[in-house]
């Protein structure tokens, strides 16, 4: 067992200054009344801020329902048992000799709530900032397909951002067009209050050049934001 937690501390990405945090929280309430329910408590706490940070972070166009929504999936008891199986968090559980015998062990629901003790006890062991490190890479991509797939088209995005503002809408112009008939390029640019200079987009349709710009121009408005 010693030296399965060893490869599962190389997994998780953190070296326990207590090495008991990290015992206890493998500890299912099967075994007694000293098991990882507490710390399950606490690291779905910081599991929740942490996840909550990373997509407001993520997303600055999403509302708070669209948020909420984003966060519940990421935490959901579905995604734990799959980081838990990824951490191959299973081989090292602690479990009575009747949760043992009924499949305790692949059990989702225990899986997920292991992972959420884990993170309580790196809290505990190490404060915010390694739990923040652990769940990130832990979630890495799954907060990237995140960002693909929650955020809107470019274009949609640059003018939902400008009527927040209350300001003009971007204007597009097409600088140039190359190309044979078959295969043209797109130059476009983009004119949108806030910025210093027009950003300018290229693609093969006169859309993808817009949408190019677009994003050019939300990424120096966003910045400047900050």
């Amino acid at each position: 067992m010693k030296m399965q937690q060893e490869k599962l501390i190389s997994r998780i990405g953190y070296n326990f200054n207590d090495i008991y945090l990290l015992q206890l929280a493998l500890t299912h309430r099967s075994v007694g009344s000293n098991n990882n329910e507490r710390l399950e408590f606490l690291g779905d706490s910081a599991l929740n801020f942490i996840i909550g940070h990373a997509i407001y972070t993520l997303l600055p166009l999403s509302k708070e329902g669209e948020l909420s929504r984003y966060r519940a999936d990421l935490v959901k008891g579905k995604t734990l048992t799959e980081i838990a199986n990824e951490l191959k968090i299973a081989e090292c559980l602690i479990l009575g000799e009747g949760e043992k015998k009924s499949g305790g062990r692949d059990r989702p629901s225990i899986l997920a709530n292991s992972v959420e003790a884990i993170i309580g006890a790196i809290y505990l062991d190490g404060g915010i900032d390694p739990c923040n490190t652990c769940v990130l890479k832990w979630f890495d991509s799954r907060l990237k397909n995140l960002k693909m797939n929650g955020r809107k088209d470019p274009k949609t995005e640059l003018q939902e951002l400008m009527q927040a503002r209350s300001e003009t809408l971007p204007a597009y112009t097409i600088m140039t067009i190359s190309g044979e008939p078959h295969q043209q390029n797109f130059t476009i640019e983009c004119c949108v209050k806030g910025l210093v200079s027009p950003t300018k987009g290229q693609g093969e349709t006169r859309r993808d050049a817009e949408k190019e710009a677009a994003a050019k121009a939300l990424v120096e408005l966003l910045d400047d934001k900050k």
